[in-house]
């Protein structure tokens, strides 16, 4: 069954109140009823099974029959960082990532990326990604909705992580540990952040800056990936070791 997200704030058990772009996209488009019972998060954890009591201009309002918390996590958290990529790729990556389960994603300004973000343009988009992460988390039924960071640089990101993550660069053309055999940390509390570079691949700056961190170089193997494909091939059999899939 369909989750719907609305915001925290919208919730005051026991009743929920949804207004926004959830608004009419219930009403008008999926045309509920009174009476109907649907089944909205937080984002955060908590799954709401409530009735609809009233539908108007300004809001739905549903009376909470059912509360459920997400079972407990037993595997790592799974952090992409994906170098900015041209148009709908970036958005393409953002969706399917979040289908797969990752816990955030890491927009990454790399000296190779095609695209350069403007200062002006980064809300723009973050917010372009959020709602896109949003739908796809809706869609495939998480618990929650990713995080979407604001882009930075490459050293700038490790500086952040050095020191709480596993951190995993695709290497490609290049000699790296396999994907299916690189050791990867155990436990709730742990996390693996994986890094994809450009179309054009990671400068020889940012390698330099990944050796000085630590960072394990891993590899897909031969075939040379689009960072699209690489994405969605190294995240996916990441959360299958990791015991987020299958």
């Amino acid at each position: 069954m369909p989750i719907f997200f609305v915001a925290q704030a919208c919730i005051a058990p026991p009743t929920i109140s949804i207004t926004g772009d959830l608004l009419p996209h219930l009403r008008d488009s999926l045309r509920v009823t009174k009476g109907e019972t649907l089944w909205f998060g937080n984002g955060e954890g908590t799954r709401f099974k409530a009735e609809i009591t009233d539908i108007s201009k300004r809001a739905i309002t549903a009376h909470i029959v059912e509360t459920i918390q997400e079972p407990a996590r037993r595997t790592p958290r799974l952090i992409l960082g994906e170098s900015l990529l041209k148009g709908e790729k970036m958005d393409w990556v953002v969706q399917k990532v979040t289908e797969l389960g990752v816990s955030k994603i890491i927009p990454i300004e790399s000296r190779h990326s095609i695209i350069q973000l403007k200062a002006d343009r980064v809300d723009h988009q973050l917010a372009r990604w959020r709602r896109i992460a949003l739908e796809a988390a809706q869609q495939s039924e998480q618990w929650h909705v990713p995080e979407i960071a604001t882009p930075r640089s490459l050293s700038d990101l490790l500086a952040d992580h050095a020191s709480r993550s596993t951190i995993l660069m695709l290497a490609e053309r290049e000699e790296g540990k396999s994907l299916q055999t690189v050791r990867l940390p155990q436990g709730t509390d742990a996390s693996v952040l994986a890094l994809v570079g450009p179309e054009g691949g990671w400068s020889k700056e940012e390698k330099e800056v990944a050796l000085q961190a630590g960072v394990e170089r891993i590899s897909l193997g031969h075939p040379i990936l689009r960072s699209e494909t690489a994405a969605m091939a190294t995240v996916s059999i990441l959360q299958s070791r990791l015991g987020g899939l299958g």
